[in-house]
């Protein structure tokens, strides 16, 4: 890609994104630009021409990049764009801040963020995909959250224009999230503390968290009453539907459905992008046969399949 605009960060051409991603699969990006700051991000934008796609990436935990890679520019956010402030109970937090970050930050600050400490990732992308456990969401605490927009102008959306959905947001398209501001309700820090504890004690008991996985692979399905109407109540779980189907421990190439949790997509050692992939959409379809539910992929997918090779004669 040529005539790209002048930056104060770094422009790579060509870059393998495997290495940024927990999953370590997937093929190079055209390029990969990390902005000093956010007047480099505007002004990148502002100049970018508008045909080249844009696709802004975070900490890589829960996404799979397909094998033939990301074409136009993937925008990475790293130490500019990683602090947490705390005013009274708001928490303005960068979108590079890391999730277990800024809830310890803010339990030692008597603010409870207690059930991010437990979420992969960074606050970007915890406000996109409304990330949440234990029964609480981004949605319940967040305020507003600054972007910068795909033409480079900066902007702050309150919270009730993204339409905080579960796993879901209404950002505009192209937008950059730069930093998001939650309010948080107080508790005692030595309490937080020790909730935090247990919890990711609960985690580590019951995920593969020393796998390479990207998280919860489906979002868990909703129940359906009598009338068959969606019913959240019924409270189903992916994991449960998943074993029920008889997909715990599936295999494809180098991919396995977990067998400690079978909603956790593994790469167990030489998995392609492909193998990960087509793996889940194994899972999608057994349990489809079996229960007549269709799972909704949690990970995101993105980018191209490897190219086919050409066949000799």
């Amino acid at each position: 890609m040529s005539d790209l605009p002048d930056v104060r960060g770094v422009l790579t051409p060509d870059r393998d994104l495997s290495s940024l991603t927990w999953m370590r699969v997937g093929g190079p990006a055209d390029v990969l630009f990390q902005p000093a700051d956010e007047e480099d991000l505007c002004a990148f934008l502002a100049a970018l021409p508008e045909d080249v796609p844009v696709f802004p990436m975070g900490v890589g935990s829960n996404l799979i990049v397909r094998d033939g890679g990301v074409r136009g520019v993937v925008i990475r956010l790293g130490r500019g764009f990683n602090g947490i402030d705390i005013d009274g109970d708001l928490v303005r937090a960068g979108a590079a801040a890391l999730d277990a970050h800024v809830a310890r930050k803010a339990a030692a600050a008597g603010l409870n963020l207690t059930f991010l400490r437990t979420i992969p990732g960074a606050i970007g992308g915890a406000v996109r995909m409304n990330a949440g456990c234990y029964g609480d969401y981004m949605a319940d605490v967040l305020q507003e959250v600054h972007v910068v927009l795909r033409d480079g102008t900066a902007k702050t959306l309150p919270a009730a224009e993204l339409n905080l959905a579960y796993r879901s947001s209404d950002l505009p398209e192209g937008a950059v999230i730069v930093s998001a501001t939650l309010k948080a309700p107080r508790g005692a820090p030595e309490a937080l503390e020790e909730r935090m504890a247990l919890q990711l004690a609960k985690r580590d008991e019951s995920q593969p968290t020393k796998d390479r996985t990207a998280g919860s692979t489906f979002r868990n399905p909703a129940g359906y009453s009598s009338t068959g109407e969606a019913d959240d109540s019924m409270d189903l779980k992916a994991w449960k539907v998943i074993d029920d189907a008889g997909m715990r421990g599936a295999r494809r190439g180098g991919a396995v459905m977990n067998p400690k949790h079978s909603n956790f997509l593994t790469n167990a050692g030489d998995a392609t992008a492909a193998d990960l992939e087509g793996l889940g959409e194994e899972v999608r379809k057994k349990v489809y046969e079996t229960s007549g539910l269709t799972l909704e992929w949690e990970i995101m997918r993105v980018g191209e399949p490897a190219p086919q090779k050409a066949q000799t004669v």
